[in-house]
C-alpha cells in the first residue's frame, strides 16, 4: 500500500557497479543481457481441443555483454587470453555481480549474481577518422546463472 506523501519515483538505469571475483578495478559505461528464459514444451492431448498443456523445459541465462570507453585493467584481457591460449582444460570462471546503485552512487538498490562466468568475446570498435565518437570495447561474458541478490 502506498505511504501518503511519499514519493516512489523508478529506479534509474545510468548508475550501476560490476564485480568480477578477483578483478577489482573494472568499470563499464553499459551493461547488457540480465535476461533468464524457460524453454516451454507444447503437449497436445488427444480429445481436448480447448487448449494445449504447456510443460517446462531447461532454464537458461543470456550472455553479459559489458560495454566501456577503453579497458585498461589488464587483468579482463589476461583472463581473455586464458581461454583463447588454453582451450577447453583451462577455462577459468569466475562469479561476479551486477549492482544498481541509487543517485547518491553509494546506496545499493538491486544486486543480480552471476555464476560461472567466462569471457566469450572481446571487441573493439572500428576506428573510423571520419567519426568524432568514442572508441569502445566489449566483452561478452557466458555466464550459467543468474540469481537476483
Amino acid at each position: 500500500m502506498a505511504v501518503p506523501g511519499k514519493r516512489n519515483d523508478p529506479q534509474l538505469s545510468h548508475f550501476f557497479k560490476i564485480e568480477i571475483e578477483s578483478i577489482d578495478s573494472a568499470t563499464f559505461t553499459k551493461c547488457a543481457g540480465l535476461k533468464t528464459e524457460t524453454e516451454i514444451f507444447e503437449l497436445p492431448e488427444g480429445g481436448n481441443n480447448d487448449y494445449v498443456v504447456k510443460l517446462v523445459g531447461q532454464s537458461r541465462a543470456s550472455n553479459i555483454v559489458l560495454t566501456h570507453g577503453i579497458i585498461t585493467d589488464p587483468a579482463l584481457f589476461k583472463w581473455r587470453e586464458e581461454i583463447v591460449n588454453g582451450g577447453t582444460n583451462k577455462i577459468k570462471r569466475r562469479n561476479g555481480s551486477i549492482i544498481a546503485m541509487a543517485d547518491d552512487g553509494k546506496t545499493e538498490v538491486g544486486r543480480w549474481n552471476f555464476q560461472n562466468a567466462w569471457p566469450v568475446r572481446w571487441e573493439m570498435s572500428d576506428f573510423d577518422s571520419r567519426q568524432s565518437g568514442v572508441s569502445c570495447q566489449i566483452l561478452e561474458l557466458a555466464v550459467e546463472r543468474i540469481v537476483k541478490g
